[in-house]
């Protein structure tokens, strides 16, 4: 009898080689790994999906249902078919269980709808594998040792798991948020930001004087004993402060577990002050609220049947800033200790701001309304198993995509999708400022002017390294070009464009690297896919008309003016942007016009006027003697409408015109610049 026991935990305990050599080995089961599937079989070769976590769907079906589109038009392909099928849901009457269709105010938009409950979105990932017949691993995890890859000249052969499992297939894809696959296969990554100069881009490494949204109230003490430094910082504060402007640094964006959240009672479960709870680790809340905060400290956006998908928002909130460094390099026994280190911080600030007599009363109340509902992660007490990676490793390759790709100021040529949301990083870190108060750093919010493409080098290694490997997670790309990348549905279109390119490149028996440009652009179009950006809708002046150098709001270099516009006109381009009449004098906007020569130009101001602008709108004009201030009043007509002449300068290479909302009252409006030649 012992020796059966013996024989049978040794059974358990080795490889169990599956006979089959898929043609893709997809490792991975988020929204991209379980689109690559689906791809693969529609193309006709044979698939696996490893899962490592045992649910599918990642970020989609685990809390994050308010999707961070950019441009609904930038989205084709599978990744649109999704969302269709998610509209398709919503159609029906017995979906609204906890309310009536008509009381939510977005319940579709055209064929698609892009905000739906996780376990909506789950129940559509294992209708593709249901329809599609794909067979799945489900729990099994890669092994993160030498054993996890059988790597044989640069190309991966078998992949194992923990368990023992081996997968072999001719090609294979990392569809995970943290690289794990490419790392074991030796791809190049980094993690953390870049400094300014590495790829000369103006908001990547440190940015202080740039974060100025989700920040705390000013003068909140840093101490545990408040005014003594002797007595320790509190948790979560960088005791050696935040870097040098524009320095790299090691540190990745915080993370957070999206909450779904509900206010019928009935489906309701209650806030409970969690075990482990630590007054320590939420007193920076409190003392924001003593320093003068007024709002509540989260996002809840709607979604369907009176739930929400409540994100962070504002200066001490539902993102662990700080406890996000450790994540994409972590074994799997430290990444559940850093995932219930951030629920055991979510719950007890749930905890705090219902029942903290320091918190104001109407926030208290406002909070105790909610509660995880019954009906969503069931098996996990209403709260999502899912960490919010807002980024991890980044693989390096032949291409990087970077801040220039997403302003336009660089293209690539193949194209493999667009993505289309602003440059968005979350804090990366909280230090004691030069007044001895805590500030937040990190957090950037710039708008790309258009959709932009996505290169296919991004998304596949250097020859050097893997030759049949793609990636779609953790793209070649930096952190800032990460910022706009990193949504849901570009990681599905990525999923389903590396999924074409493996196919291709077993039906060519070739490496990823010689993969037929041109016939994956035409499979990719055939399925679907949206790979050039749409062409801009120019309801305005069109700049081009004009005799002069114009530089129009979309090509600035801002921090806020997020606020589109077409309410008043004439504009230039196909709107203008706004402050939203925010009186915290933290947004900026920079122009760089490049000039033919040297020589004397006039600078012209464009901006579309209203009895609601600002009288005093700073402008600082940057030229050959220097710099001169100037002050423009928005409550009067243009003299050149849209523009209003500022004064003559000599200029040398390029003018540089900042425009600024500091202690302005009323809306701010940017519209463009202008530099007309007087002499050369």
């Amino acid at each position: 009898m012992l020796s059966a026991l013996v024989l049978a935990l040794s059974i358990s305990s080795v490889e169990t080689i599956d006979d089959a050599v898929y043609d893709v080995v997809v490792y991975g089961a988020t929204s991209a790994g379980v689109i690559a599937t689906v791809q693969v079989v529609r193309t006709g070769q044979t698939v696996l999906l490893i899962d490592p976590d045992g649910r599918l769907g990642g970020l989609s079906s685990g809390g994050l249902g308010a999707t961070d589109v950019g441009n609904a038009r930038a989205i084709g392909g599978l990744s649109r078919e999704f969302y269709r099928r998610v509209a398709t849901h919503y159609a029906r009457d017995a979906s609204w269980r906890w309310q009536e269709r008509s009381a939510f105010a977005q319940a579709g938009d055209g064929d698609t709808m892009w905000r739906f409950e996780p376990h909506v979105a789950e129940a559509i990932f294992e209708g593709f594998v249901r329809e599609y017949a794909i067979p799945v691993w489900r729990g099994e995890r890669l092994a993160r040792d030498e054993t996890g890859v059988d790597l044989e000249r640069g190309t991966i052969a078998a992949i194992r798991t923990e368990s023992g499992r081996v997968a072999q297939g001719r090609t294979f894809i990392d569809a995970t948020y943290e690289g794990d696959l490419l790392t074991l296969a030796g791809v190049s990554f980094v993690v953390g930001r870049e400094a300014g100069d590495e790829f000369g881009e103006s908001l990547a490494g440190v940015r202080t004087e740039l974060a100025v949204y989700h920040q705390l109230v000013k003068g909140v003490d840093p101490y545990v004993v408040p005014g003594d430094p002797s007595s320790g910082l509190l948790p979560g504060i960088e005791p050696s402060g935040p870097g040098a402007e524009g320095s790299s640094d090691g540190h990745v964006q915080a993370y957070c577990i999206r909450m779904c959240l509900t206010d019928a009672a009935e489906n309701r479960l209650p806030i409970t002050r969690p075990e482990g709870y630590d007054p320590l680790d939420h007193e920076l809340l409190l003392r924001n609220f003593d320093a003068g905060a007024d709002q509540a400290p989260w996002h809840p956006t709607p979604m369907p049947n009176r739930k929400t998908d409540t994100n962070n928002n504002r200066g001490v909130s539902t993102d662990l800033i700080g406890g996000s460094y450790a994540w994409a390099e972590a074994s799997y026994d430290e990444r559940a200790a850093i995932y219930e280190r951030h629920l055991t911080y979510q719950k007890g600030l749930l905890w705090t701001l219902a029942n903290d007599a320091r918190v104001p009363q109407q926030i208290r109340e406002e909070v105790a309304r909610w509660g995880p509902p019954r009906d969503e992660f069931e098996g996990s007490g209403g709260w999502s198993p899912q960490l919010y990676v807002r980024e991890a490793r980044r693989m390096r390759s032949d291409l990087v995509m970077t801040e220039h790709h997403c302003r336009g100021t660089e293209v690539v040529a193949s194209s493999v999708g667009l993505a289309a949301y602003t440059m968005d990083s979350h804090h990366v870190q909280r230090y004691v400022d030069e007044n001895g108060h805590v500030r937040n750093e990190g957090d950037i919010q710039v708008a790309v002017p258009r959709p932009y493409p996505i290169g296919y080098e991004a998304i596949r290694p250097k020859r050097s390294e893997c030759t049949n490997l793609l990636v779609t997670c953790c793209p070649s790309a930096t952190h800032m070009a990460f910022g706009s990348i990193r949504m849901e549905p570009v990681f599905m279109v990525l999923g389903q464009s590396a999924a074409t390119a493996a196919c291709l490149a077993v039906e060519e028996d070739a490496a990823v690297q010689d993969v037929d440009l041109a016939a994956l652009r035409d499979r990719l179009l055939a399925d679907g896919q949206v790979l050039d950006p749409p062409p801009v809708e120019v309801a305005g002046i069109d700049p081009a008309t004009l005799d002069g150098i114009v530089v129009d709001d979309s090509e600035a270099i801002c921090v806020g003016f997020t606020a589109r516009s077409t309410s008043c006109g004439p504009w230039l381009g196909a709107s203008y942007s706004h402050d939203g009449n925010a009186p915290d004098g933290g947004h900026i906007a920079a122009y760089r016009i490049p000039l033919p020569e040297p020589g004397v130009y006039e600078v012209l101001i464009a901006y579309t006027a209203h009895e609601n602008r600002a009288a005093r709108v700073p402008v600082k004009i940057a030229h050959a003697e220097g710099s001169t201030d100037v002050v423009i009043d928005q409550r009067e007509e243009p003299a050149e409408a849209p523009f209003q002449p500022v004064g003559r300068w000599r200029f040398e290479e390029e003018g540089r015109v900042v425009i600024t909302n500091k202690g302005a009252e009323g809306y701010v409006v940017i519209d463009g610049v202008m530099l007309r030649a007087v002499e050369r």
